[in-house]
């Protein structure tokens, strides 16, 4: 698996997104819905509105929702384009780390 270094500085930064529980938890919602907004998240799930916006935003600047506006109101969706290029990387990254013997020196926690 090659990837270059800005190319992996942006799968990391959209995983990091994504794997976020509060945000999962977000994006199960999203991928219920299909379609929807900022007052039926957090009305449902029953969070902050702030906290919602808040994760949205990070969400939407790594591309992993998109959002468009009717009226006064914006409705996400996940861009499942993006999601799945991370379950590719990661499968990718896996199955390459699997082809080698890894210990747990590798991960940093040496006993």
């Amino acid at each position: 698996m090659s990837l270059n270094y800005q190319a992996s500085q942006a799968s990391g930064n959209l995983l990091r997104a994504i794997a976020h529980p509060l945000r999962m938890y977000i994006l199960a919602f999203i991928d219920k819905n299909k379609s929807t907004n900022v007052k039926n998240i957090y009305k449902t799930l029953d969070l902050e509105q702030s906290i919602v916006s808040q994760h949205l935003r990070i969400l939407r600047t790594q591309g992993a929702v998109e959002a468009k506006r009717e009226g006064k109101q914006i409705f996400y969706s996940l861009n499942y384009n993006k999601i799945d290029l991370v379950n590719k990387g990661v499968i990718a990254f896996a199955a390459h780390a699997t082809q080698e013997e890894l210990t747990e020196k590798d991960f940093g926690s040496e006993k």
